[in-house]
């Protein structure tokens, strides 16, 4: 069985990487990944990933949030144990509703916050006790890696890598890291 080689090259500032990308993806190569020790502003793009859709997701969280509150003071403070607080009349939420706005702003954004934490960690494959995926320690710290596998044009790649900036290229199995 024969394994797949992946090339490795380092870069030491993020506008470097970022021209870096698009050079390679001009280049009509394929960029398996890019680590980074800290978001990169317009690397998505020039990756040609696709648009997050947790903006909605995030939206309907909320408006789950919104739902469950609207229900718990109706049925809590309307229809188990009406009580007349000041004055108010406890026969209608909807009379009562401004006195329940705090209520509703806040297990509006509880559910959107809790509920979008557990989203992203399932969405990125995060689990407790997870093994760490990144192949250079070194890219947590000061250096940015991109992953680029390797399809019997080492060398095209090396010299076009080179050209880039990279201040370190290794050539390395992909089943070892």
């Amino acid at each position: 069985m024969s394994s797949s080689k992946v090339i490795h090259a380092f870069y030491n500032d993020d506008e470097v990487v970022l021209d870096a990308v698009k050079k390679v993806k001009a280049a009509h190569h394929h960029i398996e990944e890019v680590f980074c020790p800290f978001p990169v502003h317009g690397l998505d793009k020039a990756m040609g990933l696709a648009p997050t859709r947790i903006a909605i997701a995030s939206f309907m969280f909320g408006v789950t949030g919104l739902a469950v509150a609207i229900w718990m003071t109706n049925y809590m403070m309307i229809q188990d144990w009406p009580q007349d607080i000041g004055g108010k009349p406890s026969f209608s939420w909807f009379k009562n509703m401004p006195a329940f706005v705090p209520i509703m702003f806040e297990m509006t954004v509880f559910f959107a916050a809790h509920l979008m934490v557990i989203t992203f960690y399932m969405r990125s494959r995060i689990w407790p006790f997870k093994k760490a995926e990144n192949p250079d320690p070194r890219t947590t710290d000061d250096h940015f890696l991109m992953e680029i596998p390797v399809h019997n044009n080492e060398e095209e790649l090396m010299t076009l890598l080179k050209e880039t900036g990279a201040v370190e290229i290794n050539v390395v199995d992909s089943d070892s890291h």
